[in-house]
């Protein structure tokens, strides 16, 4: 039988990269098998990558994989001011494409704005790359909708490539861009691929403990607060847990973990346009993997479980942050805006 959700799915491989890297995955033969596990289910897919995961060692690990024929997609980050320019552009693309080992790029994304470097001289860039065949599409990642407006304009205007997908943060807890960039990734027919649609885990479920909304951390995990992502989730959604638990506690009551119902709300019942845009799930176990793609499978959930998800973000959404990210050099005051 053919893997065919209402929303497409790639796997995030944000946990592939060498050891001492913030990574589960550390080796071949463990991303391997997760993989594989991904691929026996949906057939030849996709695997979503950055420069930056494992400290630059992603990318390698994922070349050295049996892909069964799936497409790589990838990103540059702005690690410092000027890493978009026209000459860092240029190396950074060739650089994935040489730790790729000739694995074909689908989509190359700008991971993040760098608003040091004028659009124009970043998309002549990237427009002159795609040229070249050194990626088949381009995409944006983390910019604010009116950044997304202002690029599609300039590459219009000069008859450059444009950008036909954004990745961005979105899950059942965390819909801050259904407001106005949804909207606008509509408005110019760009694709969106949500990245974290568990909330990093939080709405798997197994990390609360007991009766109390605490979450019991693993070691590596997306809360282990001595990582990057540990940081960034823990300040995302510490706040979410005493309502997140309230939610497991319903679904639980009907028959249905908090996981599965996260998925089914992805697919059925979120703002994702179906066989349009994509949904990027991540796991660091072949268990994990194929009890995601299960769930994606199975069909709308029961309305009062609908409704304890809206109950649910209604009592959150005013603290959770906005759906853009920043690098962390980056100063409104001395970058501009």
């Amino acid at each position: 039988m053919s893997f065919a959700p209402r929303v497409p799915v790639v796997y995030g491989g944000g946990g592939i990269g060498a050891p001492d890297t913030f990574c589960k995955l550390t080796t071949v033969e463990a991303a391997q098998e997760v993989y594989d596990a991904w691929c026996r289910i949906t057939g030849p897919s996709g695997i979503d990558t950055s420069a930056i995961y494992g400290l630059g060692t992603s990318e390698v690990l994922i070349s050295k994989m049996n892909l069964h024929g799936s497409f790589v997609d990838t990103k540059c980050y702005p690690i410092s001011p000027g890493a978009h320019s026209y000459d860092n552009i240029k190396k950074a693309v060739n650089e994935s494409v040489k730790k790729l080992e000739g694995i074909q790029i689908r989509v190359f994304y700008l991971h993040a704005p760098d608003r040091t470097v004028a659009f124009k001289e970043t998309l002549r860039a990237i427009n002159e790359l795609h040229g070249e065949g050194k990626f088949e599409q381009f995409g944006l990642s983390n910019f604010r909708s009116y950044e997304v407006a202002e690029i599609v304009t300039i590459a219009r205007a000069n008859g450059w490539i444009q950008p036909t997908v954004y990745e961005g943060v979105y899950s059942p807890i965390d819909r801050v861009v259904e407001t106005e960039l949804l909207p606008c990734l509509q408005r110019y027919n760009i694709k969106f691929a949500a990245y974290s649609p568990l909330a990093g885990g939080l709405l798997v479920g197994h990390q609360f403990s007991g009766a109390e909304p605490k979450i019991v951390v693993e070691d590596n995990s997306h809360w282990d607060t001595r990582l990057p992502f540990g940081a960034f989730f823990s300040s995302r959604y510490g706040h979410v847990l005493p309502a997140v638990h309230e939610l497991k506690k319903f679904v639980d009551t009907k028959g249905i973990n908090l996981n599965q119902a996260s998925v089914r709300w992805l697919q059925h019942h979120g703002a994702l346009t179906p066989n349009h845009d994509f949904i990027i799930f991540g796991g660091s176990k072949a268990s994990h993997v194929e009890q995601t793609l299960k769930y994606c499978l199975e069909g709308p959930l029961p309305g009062d479980v609908v409704e304890a998800f809206e109950r649910c973000y209604k009592a959150i959404k005013a603290d959770i942050p906005n759906y853009h990210h920043d690098p962390a050099w980056y100063k409104p005051e001395v970058h501009g805006v």
